[in-house]
């Protein structure tokens, strides 16, 4: 097969995970007040580790569009393994938070687990944590109050402080994103 070839191959494969998760995700929204389709979150998660990351491994593009399918849909383990192989499944599971635990304990597992997350799955969990603050930022669900968008910034630190060293690019995005953020919080 030619680099062509394996070209075209790559983007059916990742237009297919793209395809898999808008249907999944097909009837969820955003908590924003204008109630975003739930697929442009995993979009931008992938937007974000190509552009701002510069990320090309396929297998990590994908799992980042899918990265939230095990955990907020009816989808299993088995069936990303089955659609999209080993590597993207576990990547996936990397960043599924257990449902069945309160708020508070998931936001602490995801501190204490960041660390010990992969070298493909660090940066999904960076760039999932910058697309979540320009949202809260910029388009926060209507009931969250100043003190609690304020801790949510305070809390992406946290996680995020796990996951340093994967990609520096990226790492610096998300100080931006988290500067910038801060600031039209104090603003406000």
């Amino acid at each position: 097969m030619d680099s062509l070839s394996d070209e075209r191959a790559d983007t059916a494969f990742l237009l297919q995970a793209i395809e898999f998760a808008s249907r999944k995700h097909s009837t969820q929204r955003r908590k924003d007040a204008g109630a975003s389709p739930y697929i442009n979150h995993p979009i931008a998660v992938a937007h974000l580790l190509a552009d701002a990351g510069g990320i090309t491994d396929l297998l990590t593009l994908m799992a980042a569009v899918l990265h939230d399918t095990i955990e907020d849909t009816e989808t299993t383990p088995a069936e990303i393994e089955a659609q999209f192989g080993e590597t993207v499944r576990k990547l996936v599971e990397e960043m599924t938070d257990d449902e069945t635990l309160g708020s508070a304990q998931r936001k602490q597992l995801q501190i204490e687990h960041a660390p010990k997350l992969s070298r493909r799955a660090k940066p999904i969990r960076i760039a999932d944590k910058i697309a979540n603050i320009q949202d809260v930022v910029e388009h926060p669900p209507p009931r969250w109050t100043h003190a609690r968008r304020i801790a949510y910034l305070d809390w992406t630190e946290k996680v995020v402080a796990g996951c340093r060293g994967a990609n520096p690019a990226l790492e610096r995005h998300y100080d931006e994103v988290l500067k910038r953020g801060r600031a039209t919080l104090a603003a406000t």
